[in-house]
């Protein structure tokens, strides 16, 4: 004796449910894929095209309740703005922080700005610059 087959016969009766729901996760899928690319390239495009004033630290010159930066600051002409520098000790503790202001019409700016510290410490380093 042969048993029955309960499976409908292949291309008869059209697309089962399982490949219209694959097909409509895959279209869904695809397009909250473009939408979120599309948001991280706005994102990226606003933070890149709207920083107006970006710096490096070239050089830091240590003593014991001071340092001084040697910051070299490239801005939009006209821009002003302020950049955030802050030291540390050597077990890794904030001693200073300061922020310091830009103006002026020069694209580049390179200026030696005085950190007080509240202890020794062993570097310095550059938090960000922000325009106003």
């Amino acid at each position: 004796m042969s048993t029955a087959s309960t499976r409908l016969p292949e291309g008869r009766y059209g697309r089962s449910s399982d490949e219209r729901a694959d097909r409509t996760l895959k279209v869904a899928g695809a397009a909250l894929g473009a939408l979120l690319l599309a948001v991280m390239a706005f994102f990226a495009f606003h933070y890149v095209g709207q920083n107006k004033i970006s710096a490096e630290v070239i050089s830091f010159d240590l003593s014991d309740d001071s340092v001084k930066v040697k910051l070299a600051v490239e801005k939009d002409a006209g821009a002003s703005g302020y950049c955030t520098v802050r030291s540390q000790a050597e077990n890794g503790a904030e001693v200073g922080r300061a922020d310091f202001r830009f103006t002026g019409d020069t694209t580049r700016i390179t200026e030696v700005v005085t950190l007080r510290t509240t202890a020794p410490a062993t570097t310095a380093e550059l938090l960000g610059c922000h325009a106003d």
